[in-house]
């Protein structure tokens, strides 16, 4: 499959991004063994300048696009992991590349305080979500409590969010999402990722 016919998955990064949130995600977009199409996705990472962002881990990541520059037209999806920025002004421009991309019908994924980010611009008021906790996105002062979940993941349409101690819940939704994988396929997927059950790993093998 030629690169100009693959699905761009756009995965968020910005300084303090939370490193164990999204790996099971992007590792599994990238490799194309149980895919329905072989080659389909690519990840590429998108920051707020083209200059390298630091992870909470340490890691040093260099932007392959700059957040201004991304339209929801060149896009499959934007993942935005957790941080320590998302009450502050560095994470707005992407609360509202959020509210763009949801906009635009393109999807949106986001985990731990990204979840906060969005429920600080309205993004959660009105879509079925989940967080960290209850108790954390109502110190936000945000109106969307009603409509919590108190799940380890939640998928609203567009809009996927999870807890940080849900990387691979986190994952099985973005790829459900995006029909990465047959649906027994990614039922085995995570029945060995998830539930840590060997069977999956045979029925993966098999597949």
């Amino acid at each position: 499959m030629s690169e100009t016919t693959r699905s761009v998955v756009h995965l968020a990064v910005y300084d303090t991004l939370a490193d164990w949130e999204t790996g099971f995600a992007t590792a599994h977009l990238n490799k194309p063994l149980w895919h329905k199409t072989p080659g389909r996705f690519a990840v590429s990472t998108v920051g707020p300048s083209a200059a390298p962002i630091t992870t909470m881990g340490g890691l040093r990541i260099t932007p392959d696009v700059v957040l201004a520059d991304l339209k929801p037209a060149d896009s499959a999806m934007l993942i935005l992991p957790g941080n320590d920025i998302f009450a502050t002004e560095a994470f707005v421009p992407f609360a509202e590349k959020a509210r763009e991309f949801l906009d635009a019908g393109v999807p949106v994924a986001a985990i731990c305080g990204a979840t906060g980010g969005l429920a600080m611009a309205g993004l959660l008021d009105d879509r079925a979500h989940t967080s960290n906790a209850a108790a954390f996105l109502d110190s936000l002062g945000y109106k969307g409590g009603a409509l919590y979940r108190d799940e380890p993941a939640v998928t609203d349409g567009d809009l996927i969010t999870a807890s940080a101690t849900a990387p691979v819940e986190f994952a099985r939704e973005i790829l459900a999402r995006l029909d990465v994988m047959e649906p027994q396929v990614l039922a085995s997927w995570y029945k060995l990722y998830g539930k840590k059950d060997p069977a999956g790993f045979y029925e993966l093998m098999s597949a």
